[in-house]
């Protein structure tokens, strides 16, 4: 069951999208073909967004111009939204996922304790609005493949509510 929330089209995308979304670039990775005439770089750009209100998604854009990758980049992550169920301000249970050589650990901790993660993980749930939890990056530290991990893990978040329908229970 997949958490994706399709993105509406209208007229004012550009203007809304941009106001109620925040951006992080993960991180930007430089590619050169070498030719006759030297050198030609291009760029990869991995992106997070989200609304500080359970709506988060990333993206990785690729062109000749860093600003060019991060506003494909952009794009890519605003049309591939996930909704993170929450319980509160942290998360319904604990998950931990592998994706390839990446794994992912995230715990709900008690309100006060903060989003005690690393890195990209951090990056991403702080993006979404999770404010209390406890969450470890193992295995390979490849930015690409933690922030496929980490979506793996919020598609395998369920809210108690699906899980007693899931199971025939009221």
């Amino acid at each position: 069951m997949s958490n994706y929330v399709p993105v509406e089209e209208s007229a004012d995308t550009s203007v809304s999208s941009s106001a109620e979304f925040s951006e992080n670039v993960i991180t930007i990775n430089r590619c050169s073909k070498v030719v006759k005439g030297g050198r030609n770089f291009s760029f990869g750009a991995l992106v997070v967004v989200g609304d500080h209100n359970g709506n988060v998604g990333y993206g990785y854009g690729k062109a000749n111009e860093v600003s060019d990758a991060i506003r494909k980049g952009g794009e890519i992550a605003r049309k591939s939204l996930v909704k993170i169920p929450v319980n509160g301000s942290t998360l319904p249970h604990t998950v931990n996922i592998k994706y390839r050589g990446a794994k992912i650990l995230m715990r709900p901790a008690s309100a006060g304790t903060g989003l005690i993660a690393g890195g990209v993980v951090r990056a991403i749930l702080s993006l979404a609005g999770i404010q209390d939890v406890l969450a470890k990056s193992l295995g390979a530290s490849n930015p690409i493949n933690v922030v496929k991990a980490t979506f793996k893990a919020i598609d395998a978040l369920q809210t108690r509510d699906e899980i007693l329908t899931k199971r025939g229970l009221k």
